[in-house]
């Protein structure tokens, strides 16, 4: 049952072993180029949207999960089929959902890229939104 206010939105993994919902209340997106998440999506940039980690919730699924990481700071993704889901970040408060799991359209888009200092010489980013170094804070 439904308890929050809000819409909620779906997501799974590859194989569907693992099922996520989250609250479409997303805080910020974008698109990482940095090397980290080029290697752990295998793709020139990772698509994600940052959320409070009290509004993100494995509903289904949870003994599938593989934690790449700690506590504060991990990659969760299905040990069935490797579909990284989400990233814990920001000392274990937010959430990074990688946009290409999600199920439903969520209302927010990547507003920028970051970490372009250190994407992949191969890739040409071809659109026009705002492109930063580093780090964005917020």
């Amino acid at each position: 049952m439904n308890t929050h206010p809000y819409r909620q939105l779906a997501g799974q993994c590859t194989c569907g072993s693992v099922r996520y919902d989250v609250a479409d209340e997303f805080e910020y997106a974008a698109n990482c180029q940095c090397l980290d998440c080029r290697r752990a999506t295998g793709s020139a940039f990772k698509p994600f949207a940052g959320i409070a980690r009290g509004k993100f919730r494995i509903c289904e699924g949870a003994a599938d999960l593989q934690f790449i990481g700690n506590d504060i700071a991990h990659d969760g993704r299905c040990k069935t089929c490797g579909s990284l889901l989400y990233s814990l970040v920001r000392d274990g408060q937010y959430v990074h959902v990688t946009m290409g799991t999600l199920t439903d359209d969520p209302s927010i888009r990547p507003t920028g890229h970051i970490f372009v200092a250190s994407k992949a010489p191969w890739y040409i980013i071809a659109d026009d939104l705002p492109r930063y170094a580093g780090h964005v804070s917020g």
